[in-house]
């Protein structure tokens, strides 16, 4: 067995999880893999480093599934590019990333739907003309697209909040726009602290903890979404003990949905992680854990065999920063304290040590994240790299925001993009 054939075999049964669920169509998912296969062997001696074999083949697959859907667009006559309608902040163990719901539903629909769908809404098309295209009768043009609103209105994640007046108000303490902040340098030593929130989301996975938070648009200060979070009771996955959250996302803008997410997280003395997800698929609660490799890992899952982020920090040296430059060592995690920190917010000012990842809750991404001596999040900011999603969004984030501050991160410039703050400082 040669190289490849033999760190193949040792991931193949990763990528093989990643593309099925992808690709629900046994017959499709197995022709990709092939294609995945091939273009992995013939591009083998480009990779230089074989310990990133994993991920170099799993970018493989999901281009792979990305070409799939495009050619079934193509074949319904449905424009990619034209679905990507609805740009919205999604959960994973690091918090928020944008996706597109609309496109995301979408592709859970059969061809048969997604074609009556694109040619009414996208193709704003009459009924009749429809059905002159498809060479059906207008009856059955009217029966398909009430079942494809249907099919479409059941897999999408977003659902009317009867009780959103009373879900605002138990969070009226978050302000509407971002309190004016400073955050100055300390000459003191950083200290060492117990940092037990779940990474991405604030909370402290304990019984009976309460939290709400909102993300803040810099440089306008609106608050896009609000987020009430809580920890419903004690759980239990593969043996494993932890306790169920919920997580209730308000948009500011969308004032007749709330969407809500549930999942079962661990702490330990040395470690918190995420343990499960639970999402509704149509009238199917679907129970995501640990043990579903990537589907699970890529999004939720944290550190070697999903360890999960260390509760004790303290300075390790991995990340040095001056000022607005950032150095780091090389490697995967990269997450440490990287100095003393005096921020004043809401007229109050606290006594922290600011956490600093470099690509470790998502690609491309850097984030600071100020600690009180007793663990709890003051403010959290993010940074984009200059180039991140450009493919999406066109230009670099410094022609984007040209305003907002930046930093260097091994020469390369991200550009500040959000803050969130919780109710722990209110």
């Amino acid at each position: 067995m040669d190289e490849f054939e033999a760190l193949l075999a040792a991931e193949q049964g990763a990528v093989e999880r990643f593309v099925k669920f992808h690709i629900q169509s046994r017959e499709d998912a197995e022709d990709v893999l092939q294609e995945v296969y091939l273009t992995a062997y013939r591009n083998f001696s480009q990779l230089k480093n074989r310990d990133s074999f994993k991920a170099w083949l799993i970018s493989i697959a999901r281009n792979k599934c990305n070409d799939y859907f495009r050619k079934r667009a193509v074949q319904l006559e449905i424009p990619i590019e034209e679905l990507e309608e609805k740009e919205v902040r999604s959960d994973s163990r690091y918090g928020i990333t944008e996706v597109s719901l609309v496109r995301e539903t979408f592709e859970l629909l059969g061809d048969k739907d997604k074609q009556i769908l694109y040619l009414y809404f996208w193709k704003e098309l009459p009924q009749a003309e429809i059905a002159k295209r498809l060479n059906i009768p207008v009856g059955t043009v009217k029966s398909r697209l009430y079942t494809a609103k249907q099919n479409f209105k059941s897999q999408y994640p977003y659902h009317k909040a009867d009780d959103q007046k009373g879900e605002r108000e138990k969070m009226k303490q978050l302000p509407e726009r971002m309190p004016e902040y400073r955050i100055e340098k300390s000459d003191k030593e950083s200290f060492s602290v117990k940092w037990e929130e779940l990474m991405g989301w604030f909370l402290v996975p304990k019984p009976g903890e309460k939290l709400s938070w909102g993300m803040y648009d810099c440089p306008s200060g609106k608050c896009d979404n609000i987020y009430q979070m809580e920890v419903t009771g004690k759980a239990k996955v593969h043996g494993i003990e932890g306790v169920e959250l919920t997580a209730k996302e308000i948009p500011c803008t969308e004032k007749d949905h709330v969407l809500e997410r549930v999942f079962v997280a661990q702490l330990t003395d040395t470690h918190c992680r995420y343990l499960a997800t639970i999402r509704n698929d149509g009238d199917v609660r679907n129970y995501i854990t640990f043990l579903d490799g990537d589907e699970f890992m890529s999004n939720w899952g944290f550190g070697e065999n999903n360890c999960g982020s260390e509760t004790n920090l303290s300075v390790k040296g991995d990340i040095q920063r001056d000022g607005s430059v950032i150095t780091s060592k090389k490697k995967d995690f990269l997450l440490d304290i990287v100095g003393r920190y005096t921020v004043t917010i809401a007229g109050k000012s606290y006594d922290t040590v600011c956490v600093m990842d470099i690509e470790t809750y998502n690609p491309n991404v850097v984030s600071e994240q100020y600690l009180d001596k007793s663990g709890r999040t003051i403010l959290w900011r993010r940074f984009n790299r200059d180039d991140w999603a450009i493919d999406h969004y066109k230009k670099t984030w410094s022609e984007l925001l040209p305003e907002n501050e930046r930093i260097t991160v091994n020469g390369v410039t991200y550009v500040h993009w959000y803050d969130c703050v919780t109710d722990y400082i209110f």
